[in-house]
């Protein structure tokens, strides 16, 4: 298995920086290929503009159309490529970072927005009467997995159906459904590990042996079960579920999950 490990977090000495070097060891000494995109050290750009795109960027920036025509034309800047070339070579995606403000730090997104161009990610298949692209289950990122590992600071029952934070699958569906799977890959179910900032040396050995026992297992987990967008669930082109599909009782983003 080929893993790439794409981490975000400042300290290296974090509980998330742990994390990530628990996993290289484990799974190299389990006969993987690891390579690691370590955001911060890499000082890597967060924030997309013109110089993606080379000299042909438009004026206005159009950064749909800019991406993909950059990306034909390989002219996307280096950065960008080589975590485009990553992407490819690897078989599973782990990403690594801690819970803030709700959603991932500002300089993963900055990775997704920029890495994920059109024609790459986004913007490719046929799109007619019958097909809407290939999306949600297709696309150029299909056959690959990937693994959330996240930190959270609050306790986990602020974190369910009941809790004023809201269930972590709701805060994480932006990310499993509409960054991964939308390109392709099969959401794996994530690795949560609450109450980060309560947590002491004491705990570490639980955390270390959990952690380990889910990346010995990346092969055989089941994904989560997300509905395929070109196969009969929905109406196109509306992209509306089909009448009788919801399971009884089920709202929400649980709709799209079969």
């Amino acid at each position: 298995m080929k893993t790439l490990i794409v981490y975000a977090h400042p300290e290296p000495k974090s509980l998330n920086g742990s994390l990530k070097d628990l996993a290289v060891a484990t799974l190299e000494s389990a006969g993987h290929e690891v390579r690691v995109s370590d955001l911060y050290a890499m000082n890597w750009k967060a924030v997309v503009d013109a110089d993606d795109y080379g000299p042909g960027a438009s004026r206005p920036l159009r950064v749909a159309a800019d991406s993909g025509r950059a990306f034909d034309a390989g002219t996307l800047t280096a950065d960008v490529v080589a975590e485009q070339e990553k992407l490819l070579w690897a078989d599973t995606i782990v990403f690594q970072f801690p819970l803030w403000w709700y959603t991932m730090p500002a300089i993963l997104k900055g990775w997704v927005d920029r890495v994920f161009t059109c024609h790459f990610a986004y913007g490719v298949g046929e799109h007619s009467d019958t097909r809407y692209g290939e999306r949600y289950g297709e696309g150029a990122l299909a056959g690959r997995r990937a693994l959330l590992s996240v930190t959270v600071g609050g306790p986990e029952a602020h974190y369910t159906a009941r809790g004023i934070n809201g269930p972590i699958d709701d805060l994480l569906f932006p990310i499993h459904h509409g960054i991964l799977y939308y390109p392709g890959i099969e959401a794996l179910p994530p690795f949560v590990l609450y109450g980060a900032d309560r947590m002491t040396d004491e705990d570490r050995p639980d955390i270390a042996k959990a952690w380990e026992r889910r990346l010995l297992t990346l092969e055989s987990t089941e994904p989560i079960a997300y509905r395929r967008q070109n196969f009969g669930d929905y109406d196109i082109p509306s992209l509306q579920l089909r009448e009788g599909l919801e399971p009884a009782g089920r709202t929400g983003f649980g709709l799209h999950v079969r």
